[in-house]
């Protein structure tokens, strides 16, 4: 049976936060989380971390998409992909959530 939150399309509209059922660290740069609820740890790279730590509050994936755009002058159209693919993961493992409404 999929869950509500795997059944709604991630898109650049989107508004994503971390979940509750997690805790992370910062690690020179990069990022590591532990799932409370699979007691799974997962690695984040720079990219990844910054994603992270834009992930504290709720905020849209265009907004995400932006920052990273920002911060390595990369092409919009593949980093939005990247970055679909990568949330989709973080939904998939229960480390964020998608949100109704707007980014705070």
């Amino acid at each position: 049976m999929a869950s509500s939150e795997a059944s709604r399309a991630l898109s650049t509209t989107s508004v994503v936060a971390a979940t509750k059922d997690q805790v992370s660290s910062d690690l020179a740069g990069e990022a590591v989380i532990l799932s409370l609820q699979t007691g799974m740890y997962y690695g984040l790279d720079q990219v990844g971390a910054l994603i992270w730590e834009r992930l504290r509050t709720p905020t849209s994936v265009a907004d995400i998409r932006d920052a990273i755009v920002q911060q390595y002058d990369i092409d919009s159209e593949g980093c939005e992909r990247d970055v679909l693919t990568f949330l989709q993961q973080l939904v998939d493992q229960g480390l964020i959530e998608l949100r109704d409404g707007t980014p705070s």
